[in-house]
């Protein structure tokens, strides 16, 4: 009983913290000609991060037209919590991860992908290590063709809590930017273990792009 009231509790948290922040964005502009002509993205932010982001994607749908997003999200019980917090921002759930469920909810992210939805994922979840890219997320990308967009994601003031990621919680009235980066495309033939490493450093570029935005220490 009590944990299923976490998910809208939650979401009521974010939403009235969001509604304190103030938001900056970089990388809106290259990504809006996609957006209209929907081709298909594949978004990866560091685990650490993901807080605001259903807050995020719902501005940025009201604000610049940007589309929903399939989310992954694993077969744990905080990615349940996680799924339907999710929900209630509007974005579509496919449960899997590295350890449990990985292959099938690639294959659904990649039907996702084909009928020309977005997807998001969590390279570095659900147990890290810490920024950190596993491969789900440039296998994914090299099957289907469709570009991986790194999303750097920053708040400060923030709070850094005692967890595997140090997750971020942004202090209400903080400053909070998105950064999106430039489109990694991976092709099959591509070896992967590079690709891996390029899409990493594209995500800790874009991380650090969106620190440099609200004034963080790195």
């Amino acid at each position: 009983m009590i944990a299923s009231l976490l998910p809208p509790l939650a979401a009521a948290a974010v939403r009235v913290l969001g509604a304190t922040l103030s938001v900056r964005t970089s990388g809106v502009g290259a990504l809006q000609p996609l957006w209209q002509s929907g081709r298909p993205l594949i978004y990866g932010v560091w685990h650490s991060r993901i807080l605001m982001v259903p807050w995020l994607n719902a501005r940025l749908r009201r604000r610049e037209a940007a589309r929903g997003v399939t989310v992954l999200a694993s077969r744990s019980r905080d990615g349940q919590l996680m799924a339907e917090f999710a929900r209630r921002f509007g974005l579509a759930i496919v449960r899997g991860s590295s350890s449990r469920g990985g292959l099938e909810a690639l294959r659904e992210l990649a039907r996702a992908l084909r009928a020309g939805d977005d997807v998001a994922m969590v390279p570095d979840g659900p147990r890290g290590p810490a920024c950190r890219l596993q491969g789900g997320i440039v296998a994914l990308a090299a099957t289907t063709g469709a570009p991986i967009v790194p999303v750097g994601v920053a708040a400060w003031p923030a709070r850094r809590l005692a967890s595997w990621d140090r997750f971020m919680v942004p202090v209400p009235f903080s400053r909070c930017a998105v950064a999106f980066g430039g489109l990694v495309e991976i092709k099959r033939h591509d070896d992967l273990e590079e690709a891996r490493k390029r899409v990493e450093r594209a995500l800790d570029e874009a991380t650090a792009a969106a620190d440099a935005l609200v004034g963080a220490p790195r």
